[in-house]
């Protein structure tokens, strides 16, 4: 049963997640580089109110990180708590059933850009401090690490955690921004893919032409990258960029049948995405396509006249935005250099070809027999009355390779969204459900890890 600080509380924790939620805070557009500021001095204000020693506003070359600490006791233990809150924009704005920044509750969800990705579950840590504060019951210190651009790659965050090595020495990094696998199925993910976000431009004639005038004549752009971007797959969807899968750490086949054990059912997976098939890697099931296979896919393509009406021109120019997502031991350097050499080799002659890498990610992979995991499967167990299970997520979270690399901590992913809460997508939303059982189940954590650590 919930604590009845939950119970007393819940509609102002509710209330004051969606005032943080009105905030525009999207990383990748300027316009918004107030809102960024403004999100970050709000969840300041709000663990000071909770009740940490101090927190700051960092700034960085690009958008602030929100740092604060509570050390009760140098000898306990000390959790490193990482989250962002910076969103993804909102466009296509015409899919969305509500203003994404204008925050409302449907069927026990809350509906905004950023409810469950991330200030949602930033915000389950923010008020699972505050009532441990309150009822006195702070099992391990705790430091809080939250930065405003982790969607467009934490191109700053590197640098901040080289420069502040001392000040966030902790035991153990625990993150919420991933998903359990059923509101009834708990589940903690244990691994994360890494990312290679390339884009891509074609350009042809030096200038856009008449399609009659010139058409047939001369190579269209457009099409062109089409045709090269449908030669990145063959027939069974394997990439077919030499040496992508060089590299790949095989799966081993317990895994694999540990996997097959949890209850996914396909015919719903269709249902909730309004697909009549599924399509993926030949000799891969769903879900081990979507978590321990490395993938490559089209984000966008645009080119030539796309406004109202008609416009009969043969475009000069043709661009792409490309993601891979990488397995254990690949690494995002590599992956991304061998995608541009290849994307240059097959360009036909009459092309001039643009490779840029955005930024990327390694991917991880947590233990599942390490104090933490398993102080984190012990909570779940409290709050869910279920044990559990092990899961790979199929995103990025490049910060968590980053923490074992600068600062040598692992991470504890134990996030409380759901698949289906349309993170990146058109009406995102987290439940209710979710984010109250995560403000439950996080001083579990913490009492369970001071005495298994």
């Amino acid at each position: 049963m919930a604590s009845q600080y939950i119970q007393k509380h819940k509609d102002r924790f509710i209330s004051e997640l969606i005032e943080w939620l009105k905030i525009p805070s999207v990383s990748a557009d300027s316009k918004y580089k107030n809102d960024v500021q403004r999100a970050a001095e709000y969840v300041r204000s709000r663990l000071l109110e909770a009740g940490v020693s101090n927190a700051e506003i960092c700034p960085t070359k690009g958008h602030p990180i929100v740092y604060a600490e509570k050390i009760n006791d140098p000898a306990k233990p000390t959790i490193l708590v990482y989250g962002h809150y910076d969103v993804q924009p909102a466009d296509p704005l015409n899919l969305w059933t509500s203003p994404p920044f204008e925050p409302v509750i449907k069927d026990e969800k809350i509906y905004a850009r950023g409810a469950c990705d991330d200030k949602g579950q930033v915000y389950m840590h923010v008020k699972a401090f505050e009532m441990m504060m309150k009822e006195n019951t702070l099992a391990c210190n705790v430091k809080f690490i939250i930065e405003g651009e982790e969607e467009v790659g934490s191109a700053n965050l590197e640098e901040f955690i080289r420069s502040n090595t001392e000040k966030l020495k902790a035991d153990i990094v625990l993150i919420s921004d991933t998903e359990i696998f059923d509101n009834k199925v708990p589940s903690i993910c244990v691994g994360l893919r890494g990312l290679s976000y390339m884009e891509v431009t074609l350009t042809g004639p030096n200038r856009d032409l008449h399609s009659g005038v010139y058409g047939g004549a001369v190579a269209n752009p457009v099409q062109v990258l089409c045709e090269m971007i449908t030669s990145l797959k063959d027939k069974n969807n394997h990439i077919t960029i030499p040496g992508f899968y060089k590299d790949v750490l095989k799966v081993s086949n317990n895994e694999r049948k540990l996997m097959a054990k949890i209850p996914f059912k396909e015919n719903a997976y269709k249902k909730d995405l309004g697909v009549k098939e599924l399509r993926g890697e030949k000799g891969y099931t769903t879900l081990e396509r979507v978590s321990v296979r490395p993938t490559l896919e089209l984000n966008g393509i645009w080119g030539g006249y796309t406004g109202e009406g008609s416009k009969t021109v043969l475009p000069s120019k043709a661009s792409a935005k490309i993601s891979m997502r990488l397995v254990p031991n690949q690494t995002s350097k590599k992956i991304s250099g061998l995608f541009a050499k290849h994307f240059r080799k097959i360009a036909p002659p009459s092309m001039k070809v643009e490779v840029k890498e955005h930024h990327g990610g390694e991917p991880a992979v947590t233990p599942i027999d390490s104090p933490a995991y398993l102080a984190a499967c012990k909570a779940m167990r409290d709050t869910f009355g279920k044990e559990p299970i092990p899961t790979r997520g199929g995103g990025s979270i490049p910060i968590v390779a980053l923490f074992e690399k600068v600062l040598g901590l692992k991470s504890v992913l134990m996030g409380f969204g759901l698949e289906s809460d349309n993170i990146h997508s058109p009406n995102e939303k987290f439940g209710v459900f979710n984010f109250l059982k995560g403000i439950e189940t996080i001083p579990l954590f913490y009492k369970y890890y001071a005495e298994m650590a």
